[in-house]
């Protein structure tokens, strides 16, 4: 007599399934942030302590190129953050140094376009993690759908008694 878990290989088939997807779209995804990356051409700085010189093209040299933005940018400012200057321009132009407000202004805006190009280079950094999370959890449906699928698979019953 033999005894099979349909249940359980329907659960397997569909494990294994997704398991390819997710393997499939997390890979795809890796290759297409790649290939955006390296199609800007940006090389990381040689100031940079990590990976100076690198072609940005990876998490790694795309973090990189973030942190050396906020150094320049802040080395710029003279230390201040957008938030900052803003209070010191609205000081400025209460205390009547249109000047002093015009550069401010300009330094702000600048700060500002290293914030924006910060953040692009940390949504790539954080869309690698993902699509490497997503590899790994598609390769583990992968492997819970074949571990349920070899315990689904019919087999044989000794005697004629119902012993699990």
């Amino acid at each position: 007599m033999t005894k099979a878990s349909g249940p359980a290989r329907f659960i397997a088939i569909l494990s294994i399934i997704f398991g390819l997807i997710a393997i499939g779209g997390g890979v795809a995804t890796w290759a297409t942030v790649t290939s955006q990356l390296a199609a800007e051409n940006i090389t990381v700085p040689k100031d940079s302590p990590l990976v100076p010189g690198a072609k940005v093209q990876d998490p790694i040299s795309a973090y990189a190129q973030a942190e050396i933005i906020n150094h320049h940018a802040l080395a710029m400012s003279g230390g201040k953050t957008y938030a900052e200057l803003g209070t010191m321009i609205t000081e400025a132009k209460n205390a009547g140094d249109t000047a002093k407000a015009d550069e401010l202004t300009a330094t702000r805006t600048t700060l500002m376009n290293a914030s924006f190009l910060r953040a692009s280079l940390f949504t790539s950094v954080l869309a690698y993690g993902v699509s490497l999370l997503v590899v790994g959890l598609g390769l583990m449906f992968l492997l819970t759908g074949w571990a349920l699928a070899s315990l689904a698979r019919p087999r044989v019953v000794q005697g004629g008694s119902d012993r699990s």
